[in-house]
């Protein structure tokens, strides 16, 4: 994605010249539904409260050639979705829009009003309501391994009625490890068991921009009020207040407001207390001062625990063999939002094209995830794999031997390089003791053959491919 540009005003989305009115309007309609669905499709990766929060106010400006053109409301936020999803941005837009190359974002201050009538139907950002908004976000739908026991045990004491031996709750971790789904659980939680508790939900940006509103207002009484008025006050991604220091100010007294009267107060940061950067000790030290708990990115089985929980939540009518639930465990290991919103997308792209869901159809869905993620994997492996499983010499693989028992092992060997190496076909024939191109292909093609009608060297191959993606 290109870099974020500052444009001084707004410029409507798609005006039609006079001229071919009707024209023009027909492509402005088709963009407005590619926007949609591109919009649709973020959603269901990146989950509810992110969409809402970073990508809902996005507004669509046009396309210029290969370029689609969108805008953000502050270059903060720009930022942040240049540096989290600039990817996934252009994935879609490819899909929507073939022939796109790139996706910019300009700072437009009016981007999300103006575009108001083609997001009605979308949610706003997570506001200062009593509960919080997300109620999906419970404690019964947060999967718990050794990596989040801790916080989650924590999360729970928080939410249970009567004292508390800590104060503040500190959760820290890389994003999508599942720090706001904790902070969302608490709230829902003590809601149900006091429901007259007042509870406020809000991101460390939100609180500096509620700030600095009621300062250029001059009614920072109201602010301040309102905030240490309530039960329960959550914040969300503390290190974006670092350097800002009339914040940090605020933010320190309304800290001790909220402990000394003995109300509970749970911050969440993308690291510990004494990693965080450009933000006043005092304010460090108040917030060690109580339990400071880590979520590590999840092991392989809690990966599985996880994708097998979303998979039983979902609606479409979709089958996902246990291979390919293997196969996104072992493969996308970053963050927990990242591994559903893989499932996802393979569950919703299956059903828009009708298609099974299979390993294969699931690397070529994922093709421009699994290149972030995926080790190099080379011929050499392929062979000492393949040579291992069928109790070969490496040597016979590269050898003229045309027996049987030789050669169909080294067809699956050329498959499996072609398959899962980028390496060209003369490449790999050269690598199988320098056989022409055209042996590849017709090994390529014979082993897809008998894939579809002998069960044991399609059970090899996914077998041996489990062990390669390992």
């Amino acid at each position: 994605m290109a870099a974020p540009a500052r444009a001084a005003g707004w410029a409507p989305a798609l005006r039609a010249g006079d001229a071919g009115a009707r024209d023009a309007g027909a492509q402005q309609d088709g963009l407005l539904h590619a926007w949609a669905r591109v919009r649709a499709a973020l959603r269901a990766e990146s989950g509810d409260h992110h969409f809402d929060a970073w990508l809902a106010p996005l507004a669509f400006l046009g396309c210029d050639g290969d370029t689609v053109r969108l805008a953000a409301p502050s270059a903060f936020v720009a930022d942040w979705v240049g540096g989290h999803y600039a990817e996934a941005l252009r994935h879609h837009w490819t899909v929507q829009r073939p022939g796109t190359r790139q996706v910019t974002l300009t700072v437009q201050a009016a981007a999300a009003h103006a575009t108001a009538p083609t997001i009605a139907a979308t949610a706003s950002a997570p506001d200062t309501a009593s509960p919080p908004v997300e109620n999906r976000y419970t404690f019964d739908s947060f999967i718990v391994g050794k990596s989040n026991e801790l916080a989650y045990n924590a999360a729970l004491a928080v939410a249970e009625p009567g004292p508390v031996g800590f104060n503040p709750l500190f959760l820290h971790g890389t994003t999508g490890l599942g720090k706001t789904h904790l902070m969302h659980a608490i709230g829902n939680a003590l809601h149900q068991r006091q429901p007259d508790a007042r509870i406020t939900y809000m991101s460390a940006e939100r609180f500096m921009v509620e700030f600095l509103a009621a300062l250029r207002a001059k009614d920072t009484i109201a602010f301040k009020q309102k905030l240490r008025a309530v039960d329960l006050l959550m914040i969300d991604d503390v290190q974006f207040i670092a350097g800002k220091e009339s914040t940090q100010e605020e933010f320190f007294h309304t800290m001790n407001e909220i402990i000394s009267a003995g109300k509970r107060l749970v911050i969440t940061a993308d690291r510990s207390p004494q990693n965080l950067e450009g933000i006043q000790e005092r304010i460090l030290s108040r917030m060690a001062w109580g339990l400071v708990a880590d979520i590590n990115p999840a092991d392989y089985e809690l990966r599985l625990n996880i994708l097998h929980a979303k998979l039983a939540g979902m609606t479409q009518n979709v089958t996902v063999p246990a291979d390919v639930i293997e196969f996104l465990a072992r493969k996308i290991t970053a963050n927990v939002r990242e591994l559903e919103g893989a499932l996802n997308r393979v569950v919703a792209y299956a059903g828009l094209v009708n298609a099974p869901v299979t390993l294969e159809f699931t690397r070529e869905t994922l093709a421009d995830l699994l290149r972030a993620h995926e080790k190099k994997l080379t011929i050499d492996e392929i062979q000492r794999k393949v040579a291992e499983h069928y109790h070969l010499k490496l040597s016979d693989l590269m050898s003229a031997r045309r027996a049987r028992e030789v050669a169909r092992p080294r067809q699956v060997a050329m498959y499996l390089a072609k398959k899962l190496t980028p390496r060209s076909l003369p490449e790999i024939g050269r690598r199988f003791g320098g056989r022409d191109h055209t042996t590849v292909m017709h090994a390529v093609k014979r082993i897809e053959e008998l894939r579809a009608s002998d069960r044991e060297i399609d059970a090899d191959v996914v077998r041996l491919t489990r062990l390669l993606d390992a």
